[in-house]
């Protein structure tokens, strides 16, 4: 299976309606208008079929390298985590261009290797939005599917989201939204330690901060959140 046989693929499944639907809600690029879920079937198969990493990480490559939205998708499903280099991820990051693959990219991929933890701070300072919704996202994704870092891990991104909880780009905002309630839902003690960020963010003059504070308080505390830690 090479990256041209399933550009030939993917190329027969494009849906011009659904593609209509996918630009309404942000996600743009080059779009054929194929689910997510179609394109995780596709995956299946790819991983099933090339069991080399070496050679799915050089299609996982030559996917993305396409441009086209579905196909770098396809690559983030893909990849071998272990084959990810600095160079990619900066060179994937930007190529981000709508929220989905950015948040496909750092939580299905990115948040599976040791550099994610770096690239989410270093990424938090970046001025380009889905570049600095990828740190957030990746936040996000940490704590969640990295079950064994320890607390301070996480604790010491809280004042990185407190810090940029002023940015009122709607992708960012809702990114770090994102990260604090995660961390918030990861255990008992951290729970505790982002409402205490939450209420901080809260007392800041600011529009986006306090919509960021809110809503992630109104998780946080709530009885379905708080039953998983008694």
């Amino acid at each position: 299976m090479t990256s041209n046989e399933i550009l030939v693929k993917l190329n027969s499944l494009s849906n011009p309606k659904n593609v209509e639907g996918m630009a309404r809600y942000g996600i743009r690029g080059k779009l054929l208008g194929i689910s997510i879920y179609e394109l995780r079937k596709i995956a299946k198969e790819i991983k099933k079929e090339i069991d080399n990493s070496d050679k799915r990480h050089t299609l996982a490559l030559e996917l993305w390298n396409s441009g086209i939205h579905e196909a770098q998708l396809l690559a983030v499903f893909t990849d071998d985590p272990e084959k990810v280099t600095e160079k990619q991820m900066e060179a994937w990051a930007k190529d981000f261009d709508s929220w989905d693959l950015c948040d496909q990219a750092c939580t299905d991929l990115f948040d599976q290797i040791p550099l994610g933890w770096s690239k989410a701070v270093e990424w938090s300072s970046r001025k380009e939005e889905f570049v600095k919704r990828g740190s957030f996202a990746l936040m996000a994704g940490l704590a969640v599917h990295c079950k064994d870092a320890d607390n301070k891990k996480l604790e010491d991104l809280l004042p990185i989201i407190k810090r940029e909880s002023t940015d009122d780009r709607n992708f960012v905002k809702k990114s770090v939204n994102w990260a604090l309630r995660n961390i918030g839902k990861r255990n008992k003690y951290l729970n505790k330690k982002a409402i205490e960020t939450a209420k901080e963010i809260q007392s800041i003059d600011n529009k986006t901060a306090k919509w960021i504070a809110n809503d992630a308080i109104r998780e946080l505390e709530s009885e379905a959140v708080q039953k998983r830690f008694k």
